[in-house]
């Protein structure tokens, strides 16, 4: 489970870029420029995911499908210039791997992590190929039985890899927050004790800022400069202004969620000051009066005594006179 404060923001390009390295270029500029850690490019060879051959697919058809992937690969000489401008660009470059191909090329550019969709989570065997590069593995669970996380995490502790990230995920495009479930992180918490984290597939914040508060500190964003553009990904992907601000949302919590060193800081107790009261006189009292309660003002600003210090005054004997609306102090008084 994670130690630090520091949100992990992971910037999901996917195939948002259409198969065009203008695009790819304009979508690594704004993570940057949002504040993300990293950008995270889909890196499919279509082959290496999906049947050939013609065959039902849920709503879609298959040959249009295989169509828009194909539309979308990129060469492994493109995803080394999307690296390399990464790197001029001062942002990390990773990637979703689909199969031993994908794998190969990522772990080639020494990748901060290497990423496993949700729907490979039961994918044993690409798995162990990730874990055997001995690069940090973040493992999204959408659509996933605990049974299945069980698993698959024992598989890879076979082969004693656990420098694991578990991603909560739901695997619902767009993800609505009454459906985000991040209370499931509270179970993977208790469960598997790894490092966490959220894919998250809302179109909002406030989602991922819960996260944040059970433990999770990697987030992965989904996000386009243009939700017209034709596409998987590109209609339910947050736009650039959304997605600077889900940045910010989470550098705010960063801060605020975590305890100062001092209760009180500086600029609080300047505030205090004059928002605080304090206890005056309400009229001229001379030496040897016995002070009332009506004999006390409870007003701003703050001076020497607390108004939770007025049961000291009550009933005790003035050894001073005092003016009215002079602060009060236990030296005036006989038992002080």
């Amino acid at each position: 489970m994670s130690t630090t404060q520091r949100a992990y923001i992971i910037g999901e390009a996917g195939v948002n870029h259409n198969g065009r390295m203008d695009y790819a270029h304009k979508l690594i500029d704004i993570a940057k420029e949002a504040g993300a850690d990293s950008v995270k490019f889909q890196i499919i060879n279509p082959w290496g995911l999906y049947l050939p051959g013609d065959y039902a697919y849920g709503h879609y058809d298959i040959k249009d499908v295989i169509k828009n992937r194909m539309s979308t690969v990129l060469s492994d000489e493109q995803y080394a210039t999307l690296k390399d401008y990464c790197d001029q660009k001062g942002i990390a470059f990773s990637g979703s791997v689909f199969d031993e191909k994908g794998l190969a090329l990522l772990s080639s550019f020494q990748p901060p992590y290497i990423k496993i969709a949700s729907c490979d989570l039961t994918n044993i065997r690409l798995l162990r190929q990730v874990a055997s590069t001995g690069i940090k593995m973040i493992l999204s669970t959408g659509m996933s039985t605990l049974k299945e996380i069980e698993f698959s995490l024992n598989e890879l502790a076979k082969v004693h890899f656990d420098n694991i990230v578990l991603m909560h995920c739901v695997s619902i495009y767009p993800c609505p927050s009454e459906k985000a479930n991040v209370n499931m992180l509270e179970i993977y918490k208790k469960e598997f004790g790894l490092e966490l984290g959220f894919s998250d597939h809302t179109r909002t914040n406030e989602s991922a800022i819960a996260a944040y508060c059970i433990g999770a500190r990697y987030f992965e964003k989904h996000y386009t400069f243009d939700n017209s553009l034709e596409g998987f990904d590109h209609k339910h992907a947050q736009n650039v202004k959304e997605f600077t601000s889900y940045v910010n949302s989470l550098r705010d919590i960063e801060v605020s969620y975590y305890p100062q060193t001092e209760k009180i800081d500086a600029k609080e107790a300047y505030t205090a000051e004059r928002a605080r009261r304090s206890l005056y006189a309400s009229r001229d009292l001379k030496k040897g009066e016995i002070l009332k309660d009506e004999d006390i003002l409870c007003v701003r600003p703050s001076n020497e005594m607390s108004p939770n210090q007025i049961d000291l005054l009550v009933g005790e004997k003035l050894e001073v006179d005092v003016n009215q609306y002079d602060p009060f102090s236990l030296q005036m008084i006989s038992n002080a």
